[in-house]
């Protein structure tokens, strides 16, 4: 009987389901896209209901495509975060969830929790200091914004744990995921802060602690039920989608950065100590030994898609028009600050900006000119790495972005580095379905299963003059960008 394996991540614009045999071979993946709702500005959420229901679906038609010959024999999940959706006992939403660092709610709760525990404190303690990337200041705006909600609550999940706990019947977070739950998290220990999490999030039980790899359980009969899946096959704990995605293509050893190319644009840099930077967030790894220095910027792919609603073209028009427009987007320069901006100037009221317009600039100028904002953003992160002492020595892409060659090339272009990319880009889902398969042998290697298939290496240009001009042009125009942000929000 042939195992296959089934990975499921939750992202913010769609959940993905792949089916993977033993050697890394995709049998079969699908997609179902969902909404971000934006009910006020600074929010961002999502029913967390929709992360059960649909991975059903997924694993459904997945199964679905499954021979006599063959059987799924574990399953792996990961998704966006680090997100707070608060359930109840039976894993219940009583309230739509809280999404990562784009959802700036909490701002208030960031200022009074930095008062009351000392922000200095805080970045001894969990290797961050509080952003609105951080879960913990989330949790307190439930307790205080929807206090009927958070009564009714007594858990909180991400979507890895909230799908595990449906998968399993177990309450169970990586580590990985809980070092972002800032302040609740102690680096050093690996273990909850007992006496913070308490004063941040009373009444709320803490999910128990593990590594993403480890087995949470196994799938339950109500599951198997409800999925198409066979009882008993065991489930991965999971993790956060960008480190999912890391894996994916290999890039979690010391020196390696991943850039993951999404609707965000996510950085993943590898040591083996515990490391800080003041606008970064320094995290624990997927396995034992593993740590993180990561970054994370508002939009990316969101800008591309914001550019294709509003001119109605699709991407591959888009990325041909872009194409010949000359480095530099021939003389356009763009902040891509459009939902605030996260490290490493870690600026809410940061927005987005497009200087130098003329009559004659075109749909692919402005769409090389976003392509250019966001790899203008991945240089300024790594400057950040470099400031941390956090080396890098090789760079490895994944994600969506990655499937089109204009962007990455740009990206290496404007970093002056070259970029691994791998064979196979299928993203987090992938690395959930290794995961799963190293539940039943742990010496598989990612390697074997997604080699390398180029390295991009980077073009002479004018990106060092608009780099410049790229970092004065947010200095320049802050107190604008503010200003105008309050307005927004009325």
């Amino acid at each position: 009987m042939t195992e296959l394996f089934l990975g499921v991540d939750v992202g913010t614009s769609s959940t993905k389901g792949v089916l993977v045999d033993g050697v890394g071979r995709v049998l079969a993946q699908t997609t179902r896209e969902h909404k971000v709702d934006n009910p006020a500005p600074g929010r961002f959420e999502m029913d967390g209901a929709i992360w059960w229901d649909e991975f059903v679906s997924i694993a459904r038609e997945l199964v679905g495509t499954v021979g006599a010959d063959a059987t799924v024999a574990a399953v792996g999940v990961s998704g966006m975060g680090p997100c707070v959706q608060l359930t109840d006992a039976n894993n219940k939403p009583t309230t739509p969830s809280a999404l990562y660092g784009v959802d700036m709610r909490a701002t208030a709760e960031i200022e009074e929790l930095n008062d009351e525990l000392g922000a200095e404190a805080i970045f001894e303690r969990t290797d961050s200091y509080l952003t609105t990337q951080a879960a913990g200041p989330k949790l307190r705006w439930f307790a205080r914004h929807a206090p009927d909600a958070y009564a009714r609550a007594s858990r909180f999940h991400m979507p890895a744990s909230l799908l595990v706990a449906h998968l399993t019947g177990e309450y169970v977070l990586d580590r990985q995921s809980a070092s972002q739950c800032t302040p609740l998290y102690d680096a050093a220990t690996q273990e909850w802060h007992t006496a913070w999490a308490e004063a941040v999030a009373p009444g709320i039980d803490l999910p128990r602690l593990a590594w993403a790899g480890d087995e949470a359980g196994r799938i339950t009969a109500a599951a198997a039920s409800a999925t198409g899946l066979p009882e008993g096959i065991p489930v991965a704990v999971g993790t956060v989608d960008a480190w999912a995605e890391g894996l994916s293509v290999g890039a979690t050893k010391p020196g390696d950065l991943m850039l993951m190319y999404g609707t965000t644009m996510f950085l993943v840099g590898n040591t083996t100590g515990r490391v800080r930077h003041p606008n970064m967030w320094g995290t624990t790894g997927l396995e034992p030994g593993q740590y993180n220095l990561a970054g994370g910027m508002a939009t990316s792919g969101a800008i591309t898609t914001w550019l294709r609603d509003l001119t109605g073209a699709d991407y591959a028009t888009l990325s041909a028009e872009a194409a010949p427009s000359t480095p530099g987007a021939n003389g356009l320069l763009m902040l891509p600050y459009f939902a605030g901006e996260r490290t490493p100037i870690q600026d809410p009221d940061a927005r987005g900006t497009i200087i130098g317009l003329t009559l004659a600039h075109t749909r692919g100028d402005l769409y090389r000119a976003a392509l250019e904002a966001t790899a203008f953003g991945v240089r300024h992160n790594v400057e950040a790495y470099a400031d941390a002492g956090v080396p890098i020595e090789r760079v490895v892409a994944v994600g969506g972005g990655t499937t089109g060659s204009l962007w990455p090339q740009i990206v290496t272009d404007v970093i002056g580095r070259p970029q691994v990319l791998r064979e196979k880009s299928v993203g987090a889902s992938f690395g959930d379905a290794f995961l799963a398969a190293r539940l039943l042998d742990d010496s598989l290697d990612i390697d074997t299963w997604n080699p390398a298939a180029q390295t991009l290496e980077p073009q002479p240009g004018p990106y060092d003059e608009l780099y410049q001009h790229y970092r004065a042009l947010h200095e320049a125009t802050r107190a604008t960008q503010h200003a105008l942000a309050a307005r927004q929000r009325g």
